[in-house]
C-alpha cells in the first residue's frame, strides 16, 4: 500500500487564491478555499492514479508554532487575507465529514506532522511508498530513496531523493543548512548575506552540514564565487546561521496517534457528510464520494 499525506494548509491558500468560482455559505460565509479542498481531496481519493487508500490531512492552526518562541521573526498569522484566516477551522470539519483524517497543529506545524508520519510509515513493511503531496521544500529533508517521495500536484512531478541531487545537488540531510544559508521567505527566515543557491549548494556538497564548513576558506574543499566573503559571513553569523538551521529543521516526535489501520479511508460518514454539505450550501458535493460508511 501507499501512504499519502497532504499539507492542508498548502491546499487551502492554493484553493483560496486560485481562479475557481466563489462559493459562500447559505449564511453568506466565504467558503471557497474549504470546498476547494474538499473536492481536491475527492478527486485524489477516487479520480486520480493516485488512488489514494491510506490518508491523512495536516493543517497549521494557527499558524504559530514552538519557533515564534526561538525567532520573532518566524511567519506568523500576520497579513493573512481574513477570508482565509476564518476558514481554519471549517476546512479541518470538513476533511473530518469526508472521513479522512485530520491533524491539527497548534506546538508543531503542519510540515513537522507530515515528517513525523512520513518517517514513522515508512518503517512500516506494509507500506511501499510514502507520498507528501506538497511543493513546500522544506519536505525535501524528508526524502528517502523511492520510499518517502513529495507529489508537485500543480506541477504534475514527483521528487525524489535522486531527482533532489539532480535538480539542487542537494542530500536531504542538508536541506535544513540550505534554508538556513539561503533563508527561506515563506517561513521568515533571512539566510545569511550573499549566500545563494547555487553557492550553498556547491559548498554543502562537500560539507553536508554548517557545522561542518571551516571558518577558515582554506580549508574548505571547493571554492565557490565569492568564497572569501562567504568565508567571513558565516564566521561572523554562525551562531545565526545554527538558529536558522533548526528553525528549517522538521521534527520526528510529533504525537500524532493514528495508527496505519486508522489512516485507511472507508468512506465518507454519511450522516455526517449530508449534513455538511447542507450546512455550507454544497448539495452538489452530497453524492461526489464513491463509498459511503
Amino acid at each position: 500500500m501507499r501512504v499519502h499525506l497532504v499539507d492542508g494548509t498548502f491546499e487551502l491558500f492554493r484553493a483560496h487564491y486560485s481562479k475557481r468560482p466563489p462559493h459562500a455559505s447559505p449564511q453568506g460565509k466565504d467558503l471557497k478555499a474549504t470546498v476547494g479542498v474538499v473536492q481536491s481531496l475527492i478527486y485524489l481519493l477516487q479520480e486520480t492514479s493516485e488512488k489514494a487508500t491510506h490518508v491523512a490531512v495536516a493543517f497549521d492552526n494557527p499558524i504559530v508554532s514552538f519557533r515564534n518562541d526561538l525567532f520573532a521573526g518566524y511567519k506568523t498569522d500576520a497579513g493573512i487575507d481574513p477570508a482565509l484566516r476564518g476558514q481554519f477551522d471549517d476546512v479541518e470539519e470538513a476533511v473530518a465529514a469526508l472521513g479522512v483524517v485530520v491533524w491539527r497543529m497548534k506546538d508543531f506545524e503542519a510540515d513537522d506532522a507530515l515528517a513525523s508520519a512520513a518517517w514513522r510509515f515508512a518503517k512500516d513493511p506494509r507500506v511501499e511508498q510514502v507520498r507528501i503531496l506538497t511543493p513546500d521544500k522544506d519536505l525535501a529533508q524528508v526524502l528517502h530513496g523511492e520510499r518517502i517521495v513529495q507529489v508537485d500536484r500543480i506541477r504534475q512531478k514527483v521528487i525524489t531523493e535522486a531527482t533532489l541531487w539532480t535538480d539542487k545537488h542537494l542530500r536531504p540531510g542538508s536541506v535544513p543548512d540550505f534554508l538556513a544559508l539561503v533563508g527561506d521567505t515563506a517561513d521568515g527566515i533571512p539566510g545569511l548575506e550573499g549566500w545563494g543557491e547555487k553557492s550553498a549548494s556547491e559548498v554543502l556538497a562537500a560539507h553536508p552540514h554548517v557545522a561542518d564548513i571551516p571558518d577558515d576558506v582554506k580549508q574548505w574543499k571547493v571554492k565557490p564565487r565569492s568564497a572569501e566573503k562567504l568565508a567571513l559571513v558565516l564566521a561572523r553569523e554562525r551562531q545565526e546561521a545554527m538558529l536558522y538551521r533548526r528553525l528549517a529543521t522538521l521534527r520526528d516526535d510529533v504525537p500524532l496517534g493514528q495508527t496505519l489501520e486508522q489512516l485507511e479511508w472507508k468512506g465518507a460518514p454519511k450522516e455526517r457528510w449530508l449534513q455538511w454539505c447542507s450546512t455550507v450550501g454544497g448539495e452538489s458535493l452530497a453524492r461526489r464520494p464513491s463509498r459511503f460508511c
